[in-house]
């Protein structure tokens, strides 16, 4: 037996959402009823950017999780690629001491 915990809400008609506007409107007056409304839209908006917050931490958690952290050694490889590129074109730009 599976229950689910909101199912009358996909039962609710025109009818039963106009009697449940009357019962609010009678509990809470006309003159505080766009207060509550203002209000509970208000509370929604910081709960969609509360768990938007969250969600964008797990996702920028995760995504550091992904990177392989790069070895010394590879971190070696790359600083002595950069060095002999840097001189390769220190050599090519300076005239030879044999052409003068």
């Amino acid at each position: 037996m599976n229950i689910q915990p909101f199912a009358f809400i996909q039962n609710l008609r025109a009818p039963e959402l106009i009697l449940i506007f009357l019962v609010v409107l009678l509990l809470f007056g006309a003159k505080r009823l766009p207060e509550l409304f203002r209000s509970f839209g208000k509370s929604i908006k910081e709960f969609k950017k509360a768990t938007a917050d969250i969600e964008n931490d797990v996702r920028n958690a995760m995504d550091a999780d992904d990177q392989p952290a790069a070895s010394p050694a590879a971190k070696n490889v790359a600083a002595n690629t950069a060095n002999s590129s840097e001189n390769s074109e220190a050599n090519t730009t300076e005239p030879k001491k044999d052409d003068v």
